[in-house]
């Protein structure tokens, strides 16, 4: 059982590179109750990408959570403003 929700949900975006990227992540509980976090990634727009990793061990997925986080915001990633537009 998860003890909190964990949901990030950044984008980045570079009118001068014509950049617009998303970067999505939760961790959650599958139905056979393995923890799962769920990287989703593209084109703002687009299916894009999916990667889904298995843990025994809460802590094992919130030390991954946490440290793509870190470096999703290193690489310029920015929470979503409502009003916002590309």
């Amino acid at each position: 059982m998860i003890a909190q929700p964990y949901q990030l949900y950044v984008e980045r975006k570079d009118r001068a590179r014509n950049m617009a990227r998303y970067y999505a992540m939760s961790i959650d509980a599958n139905l056979f109750g393995e923890l799962c976090l769920t990287r989703r990634w593209g084109r703002i727009g687009s299916k894009g990408q999916t990667l889904i990793h298995h843990f025994e061990r809460e802590q094992d997925a919130v030390a991954l959570f946490l440290d793509l986080t870190r470096q999703k915001r290193a690489r310029g990633y920015r929470t979503r403003l409502a009003n916002q537009r590309i």
